[in-house]
């Protein structure tokens, strides 16, 4: 049974953590001591899909979430998760900020390294966003998040890379609870 509901909390396709398993297990890591809370999001994976199939993306996904699991290999308490399609989040402590950009960098760069599929060598590219809890009221995960968020929504429109957020001021309108210009946010969006 334990084996089943761990399954059950597990995305099937990368291993990481669901969304709801990732927020549980991450709100608990922020009470007990300093994090950095990292959004991350695929640049070029529509059109990798679009190229190559989505059996392609799908490799882009076990492939990102394999390097995301490398590069917190070392850092006890971590926690990633896949959040869906081609986002992902990671909390990661972080007792010593000053080596947070140097962590950044090491998933950027092992998220953005080619890989093999059916033959070829793909690449997609990645923007991610970190935020320091520390800096933050009361270690809130949902706040974390959003900064993070916005991070990560600032390097991709300058064409990817890595960005800490500056402090806990949201920079960012928000419409229907997200920021606005993510999807969900026009009310107008197809359901299908």
């Amino acid at each position: 049974m334990r084996r089943r509901l761990s399954a059950a909390r597990r995305d099937p396709l990368s291993g990481l953590w669901t969304r709801a398993a990732f927020e549980r297990r991450a709100a608990r890591a922020l009470v007990r001591e300093p994090h950095a809370v990292v959004v991350m999001d695929l640049d070029g994976f529509k059109q990798l899909n679009d190229t190559f199939g989505h059996a392609a993306g799908d490799e882009a996904i076990r492939t990102t979430a394999s390097s995301l699991n490398t590069a917190l290999a070392g850092l006890r308490g971590s926690v990633a998760a896949r959040l869906g399609g081609d986002e992902f989040a990671a909390v990661v402590p972080a007792p010593d900020p000053v080596a947070l950009p140097w962590l950044l960098r090491g998933m950027y760069d092992a998220v953005c390294s080619p890989f093999a599929y059916r033959g070829q060598t793909l690449t997609v590219g990645a923007s991610i966003g970190a935020c320091l809890t520390a800096e933050l009221p009361a270690g809130s995960l949902s706040l974390a998040l959003r900064r993070a968020d916005e991070a990560m929504y600032e390097v991709k429109r300058s064409g990817g890379g890595w960005r800490l957020a500056d402090g806990p001021t949201l920079t960012h309108t928000t419409t229907l609870g997200r920021r606005t210009g993510r999807p969900g946010t026009t009310g107008k969006e197809a359901t299908t």
